[in-house]
């Protein structure tokens, strides 16, 4: 996947593949027919986290810390419904949606690159500018409806039981975020574009020096990168939800930031950290839909964020990824 994961970092992954094995074995048990819907529930949620994680990624490989995702989530899924709900078309309102997360992707880059202002600033900028403008509209939109993106069956891998209903017989933004994994990991290992920009985010002297222009390059990548969280934020409004509501986003974006992080910044990775992360949001939905174990639903919304803080501290105790070099750092053009 680009990098090798040290024995710790595997031991943690093998253990929360184990216990999400158990949970499943556990709840099909005392459950089986709401199995399907956990897993399914399990893609659904881990979508979103994955595209995040790869506008994160692609950022943070180029020198440039974006925890703007939350907002660029917010914001485009608004930009979605809205031309969707005007337009009657789904299409349009996903172009609308990646085109607000291109532009928000360039906001940010024009303030951490070309203005110099510190990276966490500029996102957390991004973040509440995104919560102002969709909370004051709010009511406008309510008056919008539209349907969402339905389920497209793969022939007779949808037939397949329980596999072929969770990973194959999914809407089509689902499937496009699957394909956008192996593009994305194979521009950034296997392309000279992925070793520019590795390259910018380790050593961005060392880069200039033979000829690659490394503001150039961050602008383009931040700005592409947030066409990716603008793809997330269509995704939940047009095929998660079918419908937009203030604060929608619900802490998504700084989830895939942990879901980057233990993903180690790869792809593949990140998905795998996503559909662990997304099980317990799929787990904790089916808990409350069914008032299971009597849990007070404040206590159930609480359990993707503690499996969060949990995972990422103990991956932080057994050996955490190096950051990229100049990760955070502003680049003056000698």
């Amino acid at each position: 996947m680009g990098e090798v994961m040290k024995p710790q970092q595997r031991q943690l992954l093998y253990a929360g593949l184990a216990v999400m094995l158990v949970i499943i074995w556990l709840f099909y048990s005392a459950n089986g027919p709401q199995t399907t819907a956990v897993l399914a529930g399990t893609v659904r949620a881990a979508t979103l986290l994955a595209l995040g994680a790869m506008c994160g990624m692609i950022g943070e490989r180029s020198g440039v810390v974006n925890i703007g995702i939350e907002g660029q989530f917010l914001l485009s899924a608004f930009a979605a419904f809205t031309i969707a709900s005007m337009t009657g078309s789904l299409f349009m309102g996903t172009l609308a949606g990646i085109g607000m997360g291109l532009m928000m992707g360039w906001m940010l880059a024009a303030m951490a690159v070309g203005l110099k202002v510190d990276q966490i600033i500029a996102g957390t900028v991004l973040n509440i500018a995104a919560l102002g403008l969709t909370s004051f509209f709010y009511d406008r939109s309510r008056s919008l409806g539209m349907g969402k993106y339905t389920n497209i069956d793969l022939g007779p891998l949808a037939d397949i039981p329980l596999v072929g209903t969770v990973f194959f017989s999914r809407p089509p933004l689902t499937y496009l975020t699957m394909a956008l994994l192996f593009v994305v990991h194979i521009a950034l290992f296997r392309s000279v574009w992925g070793m520019r920009t590795r390259a910018i985010g380790e050593h961005p002297g060392a880069a200039d020096t033979v000829g690659i222009d490394v503001l150039r390059l961050r602008y383009l990548n931040v700005t592409l990168a947030g066409g990716l969280a603008g793809l997330g934020g269509s995704y939940l409004a047009l095929e998660a939800v079918g419908t937009f509501s203030r604060a929608m986003s619900g802490g998504r974006g700084f989830l895939a930031l942990a879901v980057m992080i233990f993903g180690r910044r790869t792809p593949f990775g990140a998905y795998a950290a996503a559909l662990f992360f997304g099980f317990t949001t799929a787990l904790q939905n089916q808990f409350q839909l069914n008032n299971t174990f009597d849990i007070p639903p404040q206590f159930v919304g609480m359990l993707p964020f503690v499996v969060t803080i949990i995972v990422v501290a103990l991956s932080g105790l057994v050996g955490s990824m190096r950051d990229p070099a100049a990760l955070g750092q502003n680049y003056e053009k000698g």
